[in-house]
């Protein structure tokens, strides 16, 4: 296992900090990839020193961002999947739904919007756009506001749209400039919106969430944490759609696998006990005789969820029941004391005027906001007195009830709470509209403004109107240039796919370097020998290449093939090979001649690798 580099957490540490970004909870192997790139890109040393960048460029931050987060999407992407989420999901809830009912549906870490499109698609060719307008919500979120705002836009090129049959193209695409946008009217049902996974709140009661190959990038406690959030988010019958990287083996008490192989999982609901309910011991059977009814009485007397002491009319405690001896301490022991004499009677407030109270009156009385601190807890109740008549009405005694009324009084503050956070929130409003008010009469001004530079700029479109058509012409000439282009480009895509085969086809591992040493192309067999793939070493530095040959010793002959005159030579080495074994490399260094031959410097070297 890695181990953790202080200096690359203080780094994390300052983006939170600076930044108000959190990327503690990202995996450290592919995050430490993504911000080391971004090093070599701006020429950083070590962390501590692209720390020191980052607090003398403000604006290096957007640079990183961008680079950290790997935004890879495309319109029904993993198309089988997509099938099966239609055949099997969307078709069987909107079927079972009421024909009026929203479908909120929550696309988690949406990129530049072609995953929220595609939802929008598949929904409106089940539902018609008419129901699609009317019914649907579909909320997609990002962290990155760059891609958002790409994603609002919905313009999309060729290359992106091409995955779509070309009637669904023509039917939820308009053609704008040589682009494709999305079609307005289906636009006002998807919401972008900035939502951090980590540390915002979710979106409630959603039908379908999809969130694909996001997780794959975060910790395991920081997926449990989002789990959780996706959990609370779906409604009871809520399904979740993943990418292919995420499984959830280790999670199915939250969700439970619809479809594993295409990643479709449903909520699985949560029950919880009913707060304050006992159930009591099982009761002996009920006889004729009065001996078994009185125990039941006593029975349900004692089991009841409520504290209750029962008093007789000269204050003598005459029962009491569980609840009261787990709140209070005052058990069956206590049965035939004074009253006055137990702890109860003053504390958590004084009872015994409220009893006289009672007797006197022959009503109940309640006694409100009574606090009581029980250990480190906090309990809140409200006591009620009830005198307890016979039948000739006489006084047979008095009947105190304690009531727990701790939730409902937490409840009060917050729903208070609340009413303060909307005070201030209209408060808040209030003044944006007074701002906006002025904004438009500002706006107002500037459109005035506007209709004088009109004028002006028809004049100016005469004159450009004539330069168009000198433009025309020039045009027509470069249209044959870009012919020529085309043909020629053609010519040098043969020739790349030949220069790849041979490539490809030799038993021995090439590498070709510029004259800065660093690798410009990197063979299939090397990638056999060491380990790292072509994509992981294009644009490093040979040298600081981490693969077992001792590359160090190689200075001298790529010295050679890249100095004045670039001559060839070759060496044997012992080295270490990608699966740990020893292993005896001929190498080769050959200078990059220029192809005209013309004097100088190569323009690189060719180092060929082969087990001897």
């Amino acid at each position: 296992m890695q181990g953790t580099d202080p200096n690359f957490e203080a780094l994390l540490a300052y983006l939170k900090e600076a930044r108000g970004f959190d990327f503690t909870g990202y995996k450290r192997s592919s995050l430490m990839r993504r911000v080391n790139r971004r090093m070599s890109q701006v020429q950083a040393a070590d962390y501590h020193e692209y720390l020191d960048y980052l607090q003398v460029h403000p604006d290096e931050f957007t640079a990183l961002f961008n680079t950290v987060l790997i935004n890879v999407t495309a319109f029904y992407r993993d198309a089988d999947a997509w099938d099966y989420l239609r055949s099997e999901v969307l078709e069987p809830m909107v079927a079972a739904r009421p024909a009026e009912s929203t479908i909120r549906v929550w696309s988690a870490g949406c990129a530049s919007g072609e995953e929220a499109y595609t939802l929008a698609m598949a929904l409106a060719e089940l539902l018609g756009l008419e129901q699609f307008r009317q019914r649907v919500k579909i909320y997609a979120t990002d962290v990155d506001e760059e891609q958002l705002n790409e994603a609002r836009q919905a313009s999309y090129g060729e290359r992106e749209v091409q995955a779509l049959p070309p009637e669904m193209v023509e039917k939820y695409f308009e053609p704008v400039n040589g682009r494709f946008v999305f079609r307005k009217d289906l636009r006002r049902s998807v919401i972008f919106g900035r939502n951090d996974l980590v540390q915002d709140a979710p979106i409630s009661r959603i039908d379908l969430l999809t969130c694909r190959n996001t997780l794959m990038y975060f910790n395991a406690e920081t997926q449990a944490k989002i789990l959780g959030r996706f959990h609370f988010a779906l409604a009871e019958t809520g399904v979740l759609f993943l990418g292919k990287a995420e499984m959830l083996l280790s999670h199915s008490g939250l969700f439970s696998p619809i479809d594993l192989k295409r990643r479709v999982f449903r909520r699985v609901p949560r029950f919880y006990a009913t707060p304050g309910v006992a159930l009591p011991d099982r009761p002996e059977p009920v006889t004729t005789g009065g001996t078994s009814l009185d125990e039941l009485r006593g029975e349900v007397f004692a089991a009841s969820p409520l504290a209750q002491l029962a008093l007789t009319p000269d204050g003598t405690v005459a029962l009491s029941n569980r609840q009261l001896e787990s709140l209070f301490g005052v058990s069956s022991r206590d049965i035939g004391r004074p009253f006055r004499d137990l702890e109860l009677s003053y504390r958590p407030v004084e009872l015994r005027r409220f009893i006289e109270q009672a007797q006197i009156e022959r009503r109940p009385v309640r006694v409100r906001d009574v606090d009581y601190r029980r250990g480190a807890d906090s309990v809140h109740l409200e006591v009620e007195i009830i005198p307890l008549s016979g039948a000739d009405g006489s006084l047979l005694g008095v009947d105190v009830i304690f009531h727990d009324v701790t939730a409902s009084r937490r409840l009060q503050d917050d729903l208070e709470a609340a009413n303060q956070q909307l005070e201030a929130a209209y408060e808040e409003l209030q003044s944006t509209n007074e701002e906006l008010e002025t904004t438009n009469e500002e706006l107002q001004s500037t459109v005035e403004e506007l209709e004088t530079t009109n004028e002006e700029l028809q004049s100016t479109n005469e004159e450009l109107e004539t330069m168009n058509e000198e433009l025309q012409s020039t045009n027509d000439e470069l249209q044959t240039i870009n012919d020529q282009l085309r043909i020629s480009t053609g010519q040098l895509d043969e020739a790349n796919v030949f220069l790849e085969a041979v490539l490809t086809s030799l038993q021995a591992g090439v590498a070709v370097v510029d004259p800065d040493l660093r690798v410009r192309m990197w063979n299939r067999r090397a990638e056999d020998l060491w380990g790292l793939r072509s994509g992981e070493v294009i644009g490093q530095h040979f040298l600081n290449l981490d693969i077992g040959l001792p590359i160090d010793q190689l200075r001298p002959l790529l010295r050679g093939a890249l100095g004045p005159g670039g001559s060839s030579a070759e060496t044997k080495l012992e080295a270490v090979n990608r699966r740990g074994r020893p292993i005896t490399v001929r190498v080769a260094c050959t200078p990059l001649s220029r192809r005209d031959g013309g004097p100088g410097d190569a323009d690189g070297a060719i180092v060929v690798m082969e087990t001897a």
